[in-house]
């Protein structure tokens, strides 16, 4: 069983953050489950069980800052360091921009292979390629 439920998001601003969201989880294996009648809101579910909440709440108060106390990013993991390369070529297309691209892939350390990315309502994700040709 996987022990993460879900993880919810709030932004101050759903129409700009879903666009960023909406190409990123889907290409990490999600797929959009969003409510109709929930305007507010937008469901992305893993076939783990896991699923993602991007919620523009009214009780919102004031812009993420992941250099604050509280969340600092959201990791996830792919199955290969080819499919890590594939994300970095588009993520700038998205609304995404890379964090350490001068230490790209390693920039977790010499045995980590991962991609770094910063969307533009301050929301960093870790994306680990874990496959066998990840080095």
């Amino acid at each position: 069983m996987n022990p993460l439920h879900h993880v919810e998001l709030w932004t101050d601003d759903l129409t700009a953050a879903e666009p960023s969201f909406g190409w990123l989880l889907p290409a990490l294996g999600f797929a959009a489950d969003h409510d109709p009648d929930w305007p507010r809101g937008r469901i992305w579910r893993h076939e783990s069980g896991v699923y993602l909440v991007l919620e523009q709440s009214p009780d919102v108060t004031g812009p993420h800052d992941r250099l604050r106390a509280g969340l600092n990013h959201l990791a996830f993991r792919i199955a290969d360091r080819p499919a890590l390369d594939a994300l970095r070529r588009e993520a700038g297309e998205h609304g995404w921009h890379e964090l350490f691209a001068d230490r790209y892939p390693h920039a977790g350390g010499p045995d980590h292979t991962a991609l770094f990315l910063e969307n533009g309502q301050g929301v960093e994700v870790e994306i680990v390629a874990e496959g066998p040709d990840s080095g």
